[in-house]
């Protein structure tokens, strides 16, 4: 598959988890807020919207292919940050709400893997970027 595709298709894979999720923050900010609230966060609605407006805007972004190097960079930290503040060490007692969270976070890890091989390769032709870069499609 030629490379501006490929690039395309991750663009789709890692939007469809961010703007679904930004979305979903936003329209339930009750429960966003309850979430946070119970990790320990300070000013828990406020978290709730700034993590649901960046979600939904940084997925945007990615799905769009704007600014990508930089959005998937934030992107990468966020998921670094997320996973650890909501993942690591939760669980309690119960075996299976651990191993839960250590699978999570694994793939908070992953997914930031992912944002930065985007942000070294950027945006490629299907995308807006690449408009603005005059970056040709790949045949091969």
């Amino acid at each position: 598959m030629p490379r501006d595709a490929l690039l395309l298709l991750s663009r789709l894979l890692l939007a469809a988890l961010f703007v679904p999720s930004g979305f979903h923050a936003l329209t339930n900010i009750a429960g966003t807020s309850g979430y946070f609230s119970g990790l320990g966060l300070p000013l828990p609605t406020l978290a709730a919207w700034a993590t649901g407006l960046f979600e939904l805007i940084a997925g945007l972004l990615i799905l769009v292919g704007l600014k990508t190097p930089v959005v998937a960079l934030l992107l990468a930290a966020f998921c670094i940050a997320a996973g650890f503040i909501g993942h690591y060490g939760q669980g309690g007692d119960d075996p299976t709400l651990t191993f839960m969270h250590s699978q999570m976070l694994m793939k908070d890890i992953a997914i930031s893997g992912g944002f930065l091989a985007l942000a070294m390769a950027g945006a490629g032709a299907y995308s807006i970027d690449g408009r603005m870069l005059r970056i040709g499609a790949e045949t091969t």
